[in-house]
């Protein structure tokens, strides 16, 4: 009989003392996860003890991919200026004007529209923000309730949107200084105005801020100071460029909708481009102080600035003056004030317009930077963009984005008339995907809560899901609207395309990693490679191979 000894499973080298130990090695994993889960619960119940709501918000989650290396520089005030910022752009100061002139005082109900469905929007944005801040924002969200597939395409149509964006800003940047230099290439100051901003957006966070609290509170006192006046002209019948300033002007010419209600209802994709941004005051959650408290305060700010600064200024453009007046290469405003008569009004509007463009352009390089780390952090994007620097900035996403601006900058010195309007059509594709994740992502995020999952935060979306399936219904029609515009229309066909190519690099991504798709990547600080419910919370390990 032969003994144990030499028994040639049980040899060191044969294949039962192989398993044996790939068993032991699988053990010891399993015991060191089970401790930092342990851990990481513990450090979770010290902060519910220390007064925070943490069965009211999703549980940090230490060493979180989307938020390494970030440093919260971000001050109350100045995200209570971005998310006002975020607010008022260069589609209201440049591109009502065009949409005036197509659509006439039914603009209104446009504005209106659109309004609605941004505040649900905000709403939605503003209670996945509260389950857990983070700089990932809607592509955090978006895969970790709806899929990881949902989180690399959305994050990749963001990217879209503020690509085409900032085209359409150096654009308008270029109209704005064609204003006081008409003789001076347009391309040439979009060129300068770019230079400026990548600087701006490399130094730090805290310049990225202090430069976008003092834009948007030139444009706030810039809308402020024209809604006064143009109230005052209404009320008192004062007659501007010719023309009495009362309500009949949005009836006398034409009717209220003289192109009729069709037209209308296609403004709605330039007018969505308007709203356009304001989302971004969620992906400053994950370096703002204190973000908890301050974010949904600059949320709820955003509603009644939708209905002041949006429908409010439109409206009052349309009674001041004739919408015959308007002209798609003047913004609104400066015509209004050159009416006046008043010396240096036209410019000094139009400084303000110039500064909402810049804005647009800076928050455009601040946003993708982060969403690009965010990708590229498990492999969804080039390796360059995950770069940071010493100074807390994903400069590798910035510069990738700023290469995009100057196409933008080189389509303006080929066709500069008409690059604000073709950009403006392919961002709209950006725009109403990321709205659709983030209404969407709340509908998945409340029946996680609803599966005892997780638990929602008490700042929530009103009439969900009911208003998400609105608001997304919204958004559907307005995709088959565009393609009964001649320029919007091109937007539409790349649609498919666009799929496509999501859907062949997601396999590519996918083909590529060597290990789960959503496991963080082997490197310092990034923990296990595996441990981490659908959710993000810690799962509990499985119990270790018998």
């Amino acid at each position: 009989m032969t003994g144990q000894g030499d028994d040639p499973e049980l040899r060191v080298g044969g294949p039962a003392a192989d398993a044996a130990r790939r068993a032991a090695r699988e053990a010891a994993r399993q015991a060191a996860l089970a401790a930092r889960y342990e851990a990481e619960l513990a450090r979770e119940a010290a902060r519910g003890s220390r007064g925070m709501p943490a069965h009211a918000v999703g549980p940090p989650v230490p060493g979180e991919p989307d938020d390494e290396g970030y440093h919260q520089s971000l001050k109350p005030r100045h995200v209570q200026m971005i998310a006002m910022g975020g607010a008022i752009g260069v589609g209201l100061f440049l591109g009502s004007a065009q949409r005036m002139h197509q659509t006439g005082p039914g603009l209104v109900l446009a504005y209106l529209a659109a309004g609605v469905v941004a505040f649900l929007v905000m709403r939605a944005l503003g209670e996945l923000v509260l389950y857990r801040p983070t700089a990932g924002s809607f592509v955090t969200y978006a895969r970790e309730f709806v899929g990881p597939w949902a989180g690399f395409a959305s994050g990749w149509m963001y990217w879209l949107n503020w690509a085409m964006t900032g085209v359409a800003e150096i654009t308008a940047v270029g109209i704005y200084v064609h204003y006081w230099a008409p003789g001076f290439p347009q391309w040439l100051s979009a060129l300068a105005a770019l230079g400026v901003l990548l600087a701006v957006n490399l130094v730090s966070v805290r310049l990225f801020g202090e430069l976008e609290f003092w834009f948007a509170m030139l444009k706030v006192a810039a809308i402020s100071v024209f809604l006064v006046v143009g109230v005052v002209l209404v009320a008192t019948g004062h007659r501007v460029g010719g023309h009495r300033a009362t309500l009949a002007n949005l009836t006398d010419h034409g009717g209220f909708m003289p192109q009729g209600s069709w037209v209308v209802l296609l403004s709605l994709q330039g007018v969505i481009f308007a709203y356009a941004a304001i989302e971004m005051v969620g992906i400053s959650a994950g370096e703002a102080e204190n973000p908890r408290t301050v974010l949904p305060r600059a949320i709820n700010g955003v509603v009644w600035r939708i209905a002041l600064f949006y429908v409010g200024a439109v409206f009052l453009l349309v009674t001041v003056l004739p919408w015959t007046v308007y002209t798609p290469g003047e913004s609104p405003f400066v015509t209004v004030f050159a009416a006046l008569g008043v010396a240096g009004i036209g410019g000094v509007m139009n400084l303000v317009v110039l500064s909402a463009a810049l804005s647009s352009t800076n928050s455009g390089l601040y946003s993708t930077g982060r969403i690009l780390r965010s990708l590229a952090q498990r492999g969804e994007a080039p390796a360059v963009t995950a770069r940071m620097s010493s100074r807390h900035v994903p400069y590798g996403g910035i510069l990738f984005t700023s290469l995009v601006y100057l196409a933008g900058v080189a389509l303006n010195a080929v066709v500069p008339h008409e690059a604000f309007e073709i950009a403006t059509s392919i961002a709209s594709l950006g725009v109403l995907t990321t709205w659709a994740t983030l209404l969407y992502a709340q509908i998945r995020f409340r029946r996680a809560a609803l599966r005892g999952e997780v638990e929602r935060p008490g700042y929530r979306m009103p009439g969900s899901p009911y208003t998400n399936w609105l608001a997304l219904g919204f958004l559907v029609l307005v995709v088959g609207l565009m393609l009964f515009d001649h320029t919007q229309r091109w937007a539409v066909v790349a649609i498919p395309f666009l799929a496509a190519a999501l859907w062949t690099g997601w396999r590519v991504v996918n083909a590529r990693r060597t290990g789960p798709p959503e496991g963080p990547r082997q490197g310092p600080r990034q923990g296990p490679p595996s441990g981490r419910s659908p959710h993000g919370s810690p799962a509990p390990p499985p119990a270790p191979p018998r």
